[in-house]
């Protein structure tokens, strides 16, 4: 065997490895996940039985978690779009151990928060009148209506996200073919498209991979713009802002990053990939972290600053609350999260390692999810009318359902790496052949 061949062999030993047996560890924290994905599930049964009144959500505010997580998940969907179409459009070679992870949670997390819309909705049945299509009812769906368009934006971004992950798994599908017996070498020689790995074949995937960047890339930045719509189209105090589709954009990107880079730690350490995701490939992302956390600080107080040099009293009222009232430690630990932390950790060389990456990750992660939170709630409590001003507390069915989600990303994670290489092998096989 040539030292080529060799390194090429070793390479598919390594990356293939976690693909085979499920241990103990693996089994019981599946099990655990599925338990509250359970639960979730049986939550939500609960509401459609009796209504949104298991719910908190009352007048005034209608919108409670359920949003606050819509938000918040689209938005974690960002981080296969900056990753993989980015990078791989600039030919970036440290790109390769952490796309398909990037790609992954892409379609996992819009997975998630397009379920949303539809938990959101109450009488979840009829979620087709949603859709434009000929009745007999005569009905079409409201165009004004922001569920239209969310509908719409998040389908054509979970279609296009399946198939940006599913054209680099061809090759990869092709080698599990050859390498696994019984169904699930049937399953992945369907999957594989009866690829050979003829030049041609290798070209056209080339193309149709950088084709894929340029639209998911566009598509990406659309949604969460639509996203940002639902608020600032509106007349409603701090929601009705020019600023709400980059900031909603970047906030987005900033939270993606936070998530690849806590979904990387665990894989390098639960799959022991410790030789192909390397310190340096934390030390990037922590550097794009850090870069984000800047953008996101500079959106966040445009923001606030535009509000109180315009002194409205109408939307003082609500800047009042999110800053020194109810809402007040959460807009501290909003901002602690999001850029104290990171900005220590990571813009201090000798403090950049990869524990406080991770940390700095999961901070970003919760600051973003307050944030959310911040951009919902204080508007819909504080009204103009100072009369119908009221309160908000989230029901236990509304805390299982969120917590739900979160298992389901761990979930679906956990199925993944036992369905496919997280790390494209044939990446690798051509750097070793290079």
């Amino acid at each position: 065997m040539t030292p080529a061949a060799a390194a090429e062999e070793r390479i598919r030993q390594d990356l293939l490895r976690p693909l085979s047996g499920a241990g103990a560890g693996y089994c019981a924290a599946a099990a655990f996940c599925a338990l509250i994905v359970a639960a979730g599930a049986v939550a939500w049964g609960l509401q459609i039985d009796r209504g949104m009144v298991v719910t908190g959500l009352a007048r005034p505010v209608y919108w409670g978690f359920y949003i606050v997580n819509f938000v918040f998940w689209i938005g974690i969907s960002h981080a296969g779009t900056l990753i993989s179409a980015i990078l791989r459009l600039t030919d970036a070679g440290w790109r390769k151990p952490v796309t398909r992870a990037a790609e992954a949670i892409t379609l996992f997390a819009l997975m998630i928060g397009g379920m949303f819309p539809l938990i959101h909705l109450g009488r979840v049945w009829l979620f087709y009148w949603l859709l434009p299509y000929p009745n007999e009812r005569l009905l079409w769906p409201n165009f004004r209506s922001p569920l239209v368009w969310d509908m719409t934006a998040i389908l054509t971004y979970l279609a296009g996200s399946f198939l940006y992950l599913y054209l680099p798994l061809i090759p990869d599908f092709a080698l599990l073919a050859k390498r696994t017996t019984g169904l699930r070498s049937k399953i992945c020689g369907l999957l594989s498209l009866g690829w050979s790995g003829a030049d041609y074949q290798w070209h056209a995937l080339e193309r149709a991979n950088k084709l894929m960047a340029v639209i998911i890339l566009a598509i990406a930045v659309s949604v969460h713009s639509v996203v940002a719509f639902d608020f600032s189209m509106s007349l409603a105090p701090m929601w009705h802002s020019t600023i709400f589709a980059p900031y909603f954009v970047a906030g987005a990107i900033f939270s993606g990053i936070g998530a690849l880079v806590v979904v990387m730690a665990a894989i390098r350490k639960f799959l022991r990939l410790e030789n192909y995701l390397r310190p340096v490939h934390f030390d990037n992302l922590g550097k794009l972290l850090l870069l984000m956390s800047v953008v996101w600080l500079y959106f966040t107080a445009s923001e606030h600053l535009t509000v109180w040099y315009g002194n409205n009293p109408l939307e003082m009222n609500v800047f009042q609350a999110r800053e020194h009232g109810g809402f007040g430690l959460a807009s501290v630990l909003m901002v602690v999260c999001n850029f104290a932390i990171p900005f220590v950790l990571l813009g201090i060389r000798k403090l950049r390692t990869i524990p406080t990456i991770v940390f700095s990750g999961f901070s970003v992660l919760a600051g973003m999810w307050l944030e959310r939170f911040l951009i919902v709630l204080p508007t819909l409590a504080n009204p103009p009318l100072r009369a119908a001003a009221g309160t908000y507390l989230p029901s236990a069915v509304e805390l299982v359902i969120t917590a739900a989600t979160f298992a389901s990303m761990a979930l679906l994670y956990l199925l993944f790496v036992k369905a496919v290489p997280i790390i494209a092998v044939w990446e690798y096989e051509h750097e070793a052949d290079g």
